[in-house]
């Protein structure tokens, strides 16, 4: 199944690799290595994360502290947020 990130969710990915990377050189690639991970999940396994509203879930990064908001379409998955979950809950609702 494809995977497919709103250009919003990808920006919201990029600023988290920026930041991490400046906080430690290669801390970037190991966040990316971990979202990599949930999306591989994701993909085999896209109902097994908890639905937070009907028609979205949650796909939680065990190292770090965001989750992948994504939704299903009958081609491809859409991750609509790579949210921080410290920060503003929901924050993402308005994108659907």
């Amino acid at each position: 199944m494809k995977i497919r990130f709103l250009s919003v969710a990808r920006q919201e990915l990029d600023d988290a690799f920026d930041w991490y990377e400046s906080q430690s050189a290669g801390l970037g690639y190991e966040f990316l290595d971990e979202l990599d991970r949930a999306v591989r999940r994701i993909k085999v396994y896209p109902d097994s994360c908890m639905e937070l509203v009907p028609g979205l879930r949650r796909a939680l990064l065990s190292r770090f502290p965001y989750g992948l908001i994504y939704g299903q379409e009958p081609a491809a998955i859409v991750v609509v947020a790579v949210a921080h979950l410290h920060r503003e809950p929901r924050y993402w609702i308005d994108r659907l």
